[in-house]
């Protein structure tokens, strides 16, 4: 990254018709610099997953739902008609992932940073190739007839249009690639999830990013 001093994390808008159906919703986003895009962490990240990787157990995973961050998520994925036992909340799935694989597999400097920040407040991060996005920043709204995903779904967009829907990753092409040099981080949270795990999980990234790993 860049010497220059981190920014402070922005909020992005959200649709006041999905922000009185959904409460507490909301997005959090900030945009740094890198030297790559897509460079392999270092071997402290590596290591740090490794140890993240001995929390997780098979009753833990279960009794993990109970926890307020989850239990939030898990709510709200009810409330916008996904059963979280079927489509799992971030936190549950990289759990579950864990289990399947015995461990978290390295894929590059960012993604682990993300995960990272995941696994330590419950909070799911993505990453966008900054240059993409117009200066009005990602927001929340409902997905339009003609876009790519279906019409009523919840989606993150700026002015211009789609670049993941809520909760999934990045759209083919809006993802940080081999020659991204702007990254444009953002988070979600939900009703019961307090604004301390949204900006921890956005200084998280940052923090790692910062030192390499």
């Amino acid at each position: 990254m860049s010497a220059t001093p981190i920014p402070e994390p922005r909020a992005g808008p959200v649709d006041p018709d999905v922000a009185a159906e959904f409460p507490g919703l909301r997005l959090r986003h900030v945009t740094v610099t890198v030297a790559a895009g897509r460079r392999s962490s270092p071997p402290a990240l590596v290591g740090r997953l490794r140890e993240l990787a001995n929390r997780y157990r098979g009753a833990g995973v279960v009794s993990m739902r109970t926890r307020p961050v989850p239990h939030a998520f898990r709510a709200f994925f009810r409330q916008i008609g996904l059963d979280p036992d079927v489509r799992r909340i971030p936190s549950e799935e990289v759990a579950v992932t864990r289990l399947l694989h015995g461990g978290f597999r390295s894929v590059d400097l960012i993604s682990d940073a993300c995960l990272v920040a995941l696994i330590e407040t419950g909070v799911p991060v993505w990453a966008l190739d900054a240059d993409l996005v117009d200066e009005t920043g990602p927001g929340i709204r409902i997905a339009a007839p003609g876009e790519p995903l279906s019409p009523g779904s919840l989606v993150v967009a700026d002015g211009r249009e789609v670049h993941a829907e809520l909760f999934s990753e990045p759209a083919a092409g809006h993802g940080v690639g081999p020659r991204t040099r702007r990254v444009m981080l953002y988070a979600v949270a939900v009703d019961g999830v307090p604004e301390v795990h949204l900006e921890e999980a956005l200084w998280c990234v940052l923090d790692l990013l910062g030192s390499g790993g």
